[in-house]
């Protein structure tokens, strides 16, 4: 599993929100959804920035390339 999937899995477990309803916030098929937690697909740009916003987390943050999940303006 890649730190994406992994920090996504614990980011939608952290506020109690299934993988269904993820989906469904996302705008994306709950097997797309699925595919995204599972590291199976690689989340395309607009996905990234949306799961971002989403939970107000940075880019690097799910990317793995920092382990702050805070945003800096």
């Amino acid at each position: 599993m890649s730190i994406f999937s992994e920090r996504l899995k614990t980011l939608r477990l952290e506020n109690n929100i299934s993988q269904a309803k993820m989906a469904e916030m996302l705008g994306i098929s709950p097997r797309q959804y699925q595919n995204q937690e599972y590291g199976k697909n690689a989340p395309s740009l607009d996905l990234l920035l949306t799961i971002s916003h989403t939970f107000e987390v940075s880019l690097d943050y799910l990317a793995g390339i920092s382990d702050n999940p805070k945003i800096n303006h």
